[in-house]
């Protein structure tokens, strides 16, 4: 048996195809894609205000990422593959010196004695089948959506299973639903149940979620979007984004709102007193009844002016809430789908008045292509602490700098750097540096 057949038989077992000469059929093969990706990152991380040594990893990222056609007929079947893997090149301690035991780290899991693996590695299969313009995809997911986002910020990136169904049957609209039932997260090999923010929380392996992008002509985007993390909390986010055309360069208007809201046991004292309660309900004391319960609404607005190369942003978001904002959250990296989420710091304190600053510059536009250059500035006021008088709050500084190289031996090949500095009353103070150097191979 030849190597294409012998592949062909592997997948068909996978999804459950009848034959292989089903499997083999025009689709499945000839519109398969696969690329190796590669990404070496160095990550420092500087607590300024505790006696905490810094974190300094090193390491390099593989991501075998395949993607097969459909069989043909009314119904096509198809199989994705996702293989992960993170190599240590180096783990620093109080000493400096690589594996030796020290705070928890960022790009690694940690062994029982405090030390970083060597490696660690996963692999993630999902099964998929299309009816007309609708696509069913059942197995490992990464969900970019307003109520679920997938965390990319380090080595590898954390990957969702479950199941989800996406349909664009009518022009223009895009309708999309689905249940998740574990995680695995940016620097672990291991699944596990899901929950909201806080330390050893009881897990649910259900997170519902479902929602619609509608497009009126090219330049309004309007989106509403249902979460629910069973036992904690529900949520309903409304969107929208528009483009306007001015005499010089154009305006974008990027609006957003969260509604999140008690489900469960999370909306009673005796299920939050038996774990299922949430951290960063920082507005109300020790003691109330209400404490550790989600309610959060989050509404934000932000303008970016482009013209040439420039982009120059402002923005802003408050939480009306007595608590953070509902996500889910397992407590080693998380991401929102809001505009105050920085490098660092989240900026979803109940009461949070977050004003942002942001410019960006495309060096193309002065005949440098590939380099690109970012600054944000995110300021947080009026944050609602128990106990706490006189003015709380937060701010944080980022800067980023990437470039691509456009020809020669290396093109394609992509330097990042990524700094940013994290001030704040409620949290610890901050200051980090990324390194990265990436590169996608094809290989089909």
């Amino acid at each position: 048996m030849n190597k294409s057949t012998l592949a062909v038989a592997i997948v068909a077992g996978i999804v459950g195809l009848p034959t292989v000469q089903q499997a083999s059929a025009e689709g499945f093969i000839e519109d398969s894609k696969a690329s190796l990706g590669l990404r070496n990152f160095y990550f420092n991380q500087d607590i300024r205000d505790q006696d905490l040594p810094s974190v300094k990893e090193w390491g390099q990222g593989f991501t075998l990422n395949y993607t097969s056609g459909y069989t043909p007929g009314a119904v096509g079947f198809g199989v994705d593959a996702l293989g992960l893997l993170g190599v240590k090149l180096d783990s620093g301690g109080r000493q400096g010196k690589a594996g030796i035991e020290r705070t928890p780290g960022q790009l690694f899991p940690l062994e029982s004695n405090g030390k970083a693996a060597d490696e660690f590695s996963h692999l993630g299969l999902t099964g998929k089948a299309r009816i007309s313009k609708t696509e069913a995809r059942l197995g490992t997911l990464l969900p970019k959506l307003p109520v679920v986002v997938y965390n990319d910020g380090r080595l590898l990136p954390q990957t969702y299973e479950g199941g989800q169904i996406t349909s664009n049957e009518i022009d223009n609209l895009t309708l999309i639903g689905g249940q998740l039932e574990h995680t695995k997260l940016r620097a672990s090999s291991d699944r596990q149940g899901l929950s909201a923010a806080g330390p050893n929380k009881p897990d649910t392996n259900k997170f519902y979620y479902g929602g619609a992008d509608y497009r009126i002509g090219k330049n309004l985007l309007l989106q509403y979007y249902y979460g629910n993390l069973e036992d904690y909390y529900e949520q309903h986010f409304v969107g929208l984004t528009h483009t306007l055309a001015l005499p010089l360069g154009s305006l974008v208007s990027d609006l957003r709102y969260f509604d999140s809201s008690s489900d469960g046991k999370n909306a009673s004292a005796a299920g939050r007193a038996e774990g299922w309660s949430v951290a960063g309900d920082t507005a109300r004391p020790a003691g109330d009844p209400d404490k550790g319960e989600i309610d959060s609404q989050l509404s934000s607005a932000q303008f970016t002016w482009k013209v040439g190369g420039h982009a120059l942003g402002l923005g802003y978001q408050h939480n009306g809430g007595d608590s953070i904002l509902g996500l889910l959250n397992q407590g080693a990296g998380v991401s929102a789908y809001t505009i105050a989420e920085r490098q660092i710091g989240g900026f979803r304190t109940p009461g949070a008045d977050v004003w942002i600053a942001s410019y960006y510059y495309d060096f193309a536009a002065a005949g440098v292509p590939g380099l690109t250059a970012k600054a944000i500035y995110n300021k947080g006021v009026d944050y609602d602490v128990a106990g706490r008088s006189g003015d709380v709050g937060e701010w944080e500084r980022d800067l980023r700098l990437d470039y691509v190289v456009q020809s020669g031996a290396f093109k394609g090949v992509a330097f990042s750097w990524l700094n940013a500095s994290l001030r704040s009353d409620v949290t610890t103070a901050i200051d980090e540096n990324r390194l990265i150097v990436s590169y996608s191979l094809p290989l089909l």
